[in-house]
């Protein structure tokens, strides 16, 4: 199993004397030193934004000014977005060590520094010592409560992250199961795990189909958080698909599609990232986590194009391509949440190529069944992280596409409508409330972008934390 290690926070009223400084100010008025502001002037005077960054002797100081923003969201990003600039300068400079006292804006600088300072460094060897990484953040002003929120969701995002990081040959789906029975008991939260002889004896073939081509066994991990002040009766379940690596299968991916696989369980680590957050917050809501988790490979005796398989609930799905594998496994995991009788259910899922085609890297594609209502909070959610929704038609007419001559169903619908076809598959196995996210776009990155570099981005942790502290509240 992998070791995890987190950078080092401290919170306090002033800064360090032996760190380098950054200091976000509204106006350059509001800066004591009269050189600072003095250069501050003159570069906005030439339209020049950004950090300012002096050298004084041994200690580096950064300086900047940032504009409170038309809404409380384009406030948030502008600050999230001057984070993530200083991470820059900090990892060009090899600056390990900063202060920041950014006023108002304290806790988005700080978690936009925060996000687009990690590094997955693990398995670096030689090399290990001069890659750069923020070791140690200092957050001068920030109060006890709002200090403790930013550290949860800032570990809880890096946990996610480096799940999806890690390679297969270090996060099987044993291994990923363990990881959640770690951080459940570091968290707060419960952790059951089902192996393969319990998932056989619940019928779950879709699961069991995947993992035919495997020799590792599949698991089915049920992570809850039931906090005795929960304000809802019935839970939010969160469903996570955990491909912990993704050949295609016999319908086998080319090379230069499966370099990037291990981030196929991205949904699943997003799960994960989340109940750390709401349980080391402390959040008054009952939330329980599905993740059903394999490889999907083509040795052994790996199901072939055209068989015919049985999901739990008892559907039989024609498979016609075996690298729609994800719904598959998701279909047993949503047939399953019905036990708890949900109020909402919400899957993330890299799922389609069609949703990556469609929105790029940019926002999740969104889909369901879910009450107006629903919406408007988790649209106020995305808004309010910037991890946006583009919400796709869910007619009932495109259940046509997935209709089979020998079977129930067949796990894809043809060429067109291909993440929305993928996502009326799954409704098939709910008889609740439901909203579906295709994470494909930008759960993994080929370069940096937004908040985040190259990699594992654990997208939907901060949206989901924050949907769920809306209901709890």
């Amino acid at each position: 199993m992998p070791t995890f290690v987190a950078m080092k926070w401290t919170f306090s009223s002033t800064h360090q004397a032996n760190m380098a400084n950054a200091v976000l100010r509204s106006d350059a008025s509001a800066f004591a030193s009269s050189d600072i502001r003095e250069t501050l002037e003159a570069r906005a005077q030439r339209g020049v934004k950004g950090w300012l960054h002096q050298a004084q002797g041994a200690q580096d100081h950064f300086a900047r000014t940032l504009e409170s923003g038309a809404s409380p969201e384009a406030r948030a990003h502008a600050g999230r977005k001057a984070g993530v600039e200083l991470a820059g300068l900090l990892a060009k400079s090899k600056i390990s060590r900063i202060s920041l006292d950014a006023g108002d804006h304290n806790f988005d600088v700080a978690e936009g520094l925060a996000l687009a300072a990690y590094r997955y460094t693990r398995l670096l060897s030689k090399k290990a010592k001069d890659a750069w990484t923020l070791e140690e953040l200092e957050v001068v002003g920030l109060s006890d409560a709002e200090a403790k929120r930013l550290h949860v969701l800032i570990t809880a995002v890096s946990e996610a992250r480096d799940l999806i990081n890690t390679p297969v040959l270090d996060l099987t789906a044993e291994d990923l199961a363990n990881r959640a029975v770690e951080l459940g008991k570091t968290h707060g939260f419960k952790v059951t795990v089902l192996n393969q002889a319990k998932i056989e004896s619940l019928k779950m073939g879709g699961l069991l189909g995947v993992n035919k081509g495997s020799l590792d066994p599949a698991t089915f991990s049920i992570l809850e958080y039931a906090p005795a002040n929960a304000v809802n009766s019935a839970p939010y379940v969160l469903v996570g698909k955990g491909v912990v690596y993704d050949t295609g299968g016999l319908s086998l991916k080319p090379s230069n599609f499966m370099d990037t696989m291990k981030c196929d369980m991205s949904g699943a680590a997003a799960v994960i990232g989340t109940l750390c957050a709401v349980a080391g917050q402390g959040l008054p809501v009952h939330v329980i986590g599905l993740i059903p988790a394999t490889d999907n490979r083509p040795g052994g005796n790996a199901i072939t194009p055209g068989d015919v398989i049985t999901i739990s609930d008892g559907t039989t799905v024609e498979v016609l391509n075996t690298d729609a594998e994800g719904r598959l496994i998701l279909a047993d995991a949503l047939h399953y949440a019905k036990k708890y009788k949900p109020q909402l259910v919400i899957d993330l899922a890299t799922l389609t190529g069609a949703a990556a085609r469609a929105i790029g890297p940019n926002a999740t594609v969104a889909m369901g069944n879910a009450s107006r209502e629903v919406w408007d909070k988790l649209q106020a959610s995305a808004a309010s992280t910037h991890e946006r929704l583009v919400e796709f038609p869910f007619w009932d007419e495109y259940n046509d596409l997935l209709k089979s001559e020998i079977a129930d169903l067949k796990n894809i619908g043809g060429a067109e409508a291909g993440a929305i076809t993928a996502g009326k598959f799954l409704e098939h196995f709910t008889d609740y409330p439901y909203v579906h996210l295709d994470i494909a776009g930008p759960a993994f990155l080929d370069s940096p972008w937004g908040y985040y570099g190259k990699g594992g981005t654990g997208v939907g942790v901060r949206l989901l934390t924050n949907f769920l502290s809306q209901v709890s509240s």
